[in-house]
């Protein structure tokens, strides 16, 4: 590879690192061109996209990105893909999900939404992290359950008073 092909490539990563707020870095060494066709494939079907890339070329991508990644540079070692998505969690499932069936992916490290996430075991912690979208439900659902309260209480006190009026009109 020439250094105007790496600097080329250096760029595609900075843009894509700045472009991204879900980034997870995983290591899918070992698996063969089945399993991997179809991690790509479900990749491809869960909006994520997945890319192998040098280490060394995306350690200068992060050092050019205007991100703090923290101690993310520091986990490239071996092979190393990336998956770029826009929900927080999607990466996460998708690793914890193909892993029933093998034991890679590994996860090495992610960057979500300005916090680092360094090893492995922080996998779990991925997963629960809550969607956009499950979040603003979450939200929406909280700012109705008072008014649900006022108008339930309305209508059965509504209910209860005519109630006691047909009562005491038949005595």
């Amino acid at each position: 590879m020439t250094r105007e092909e790496k600097a080329t490539v250096i760029k595609d990563l900075t843009t894509q690192l700045a472009d991204s707020t879900t980034i997870y870095v995983a290591d899918i060494s070992g698996l063969n061109a089945s399993t991997t066709s179809d991690l790509r494939r479900a990749c491809f079907k869960a909006n994520i996209r997945l890319a192998v890339v040098k280490n060394t070329l995306l350690a200068k991508a992060m050092e050019a990105s205007e991100k703090e990644f923290g101690e993310l540079p520091e986990t490239l070692k071996g092979s190393t893909s990336l998956m770029f998505s826009d929900v927080a969690n999607a990466p996460a499932k998708l690793i914890k999900n193909f892993r029933k069936k093998s034991n890679k992916p590994l996860l090495k490290g992610a960057f979500v939404e300005e916090a680092v996430y360094i090893g492995d075991e922080n996998l779990d912690a991925l997963v629960s992290i809550k969607s956009k979208e499950e979040m603003i439900g979450e939200i929406i659902g909280l700012l109705q359950s008072p008014a649900k309260n006022v108008i339930s209480g309305l209508k059965s006190g509504g209910g209860k008073l005519a109630g006691i009026l047909k009562t005491l009109s038949e005595r």
